[in-house]
């Protein structure tokens, strides 16, 4: 017996005890027992029909629901990422910000600092133009690719405060190596009745030298000035310079040579 059949015999057993309570009579005919049977039955298969119905519609609600929970934990977890991500930005958008204010008040020092610097490198280079109006040929000859460098407008100038630095330090090294040596030099010097001749120059650092000519003839002195140097003929010095020339050139054993200072 299937479980209708089961639930149509319940129902029509449900139904007769019912008919005997209410006190119908039994004497119908059998067709009309037959026509109520077959309504009862097509009653209670309608009815178990709709039970069908209702349990299938049930299962699917309750499955329904279960995705639909599943859906929700689904979109909570994400929605919890998503507000852990968030903090995290805000975390970092707030270390970035901290950063960029550190940043900023950095750049403001080397800004403060770049501008003293700037003051201070353009003030050795005005300094150092006035020293080396001061020096003679040879380390101005020397020194002439870095002076040249020196620019006459700060503002057009492409060099950067470091490499302008590196120029006055590279010029004031070979000025100080320059001023602590004795330097012999072949020059042409021009003397007073508008001829040249040529002679050896003795420098003494930056401050002061001496020439003379090869057959002793001639003879002078020189000291810097503000404006160059000044050359001054002196005859009478021409030994005494000579002397000094070769004792340098190692053809004179060394002694003691006095020779004319003159101090600015």
């Amino acid at each position: 017996m299937t479980e209708v059949q089961g639930r149509c015999f319940v129902f029509s057993l449900c139904l007769l005890s019912l008919l005997s309570v209410i006190g119908l009579p039994f004497s119908a005919s059998a067709s009309e027992t037959q026509n109520d049977v077959d309504g009862v039955r097509a009653t209670l298969e309608k009815w178990v029909e709709s039970q069908k119905v209702i349990s299938q519609e049930q299962r699917d609600w309750a499955l329904g629901k279960e995705m639909i929970n599943e859906r929700i934990d689904l979109v909570q977890q994400e929605m919890d990422a998503l507000k852990e991500k968030i903090a995290d930005a805000e975390k970092s958008i707030s270390e970035a910000d901290k950063k960029r204010a550190g940043l900023v008040e950095d750049n403001e020092k080397l800004q403060a600092a770049s501008s003293a610097l700037d003051g201070t490198v353009l003030s050795l280079e005005q300094n150092t133009k006035t020293l080396i109006n001061r020096l003679p040929d040879p380390i101005r000859d020397r020194i002439k690719p870095l002076s040249q460098r020196i620019p006459d407008d700060v503002k057009e100038t492409k060099l950067s405060l470091a490499e302008r630095f590196q120029n006055i330090v590279g010029i004031l090294n070979e000025v100080n190596k320059f001023s602590r040596e004795i330097t012999l030099t072949s020059e042409v010097r021009s003397l007073e009745d508008g001829t040249s001749a040529e002679v050896t120059a003795l420098y003494v650092g930056i401050g002061q030298a001496y020439y003379a000519s090869a057959d002793g003839k001639l003879a002078g002195t020189g000291t810097a000035s503000a404006d160059g140097w000044i050359w001054t003929a002196n005859n009478g010095v021409a030994a005494e310079v000579m002397n000094a020339i070769a004792i340098l050139k190692n053809e004179q054993v060394a002694s003691f040579v006095q020779l004319p200072v003159e101090i600015n």
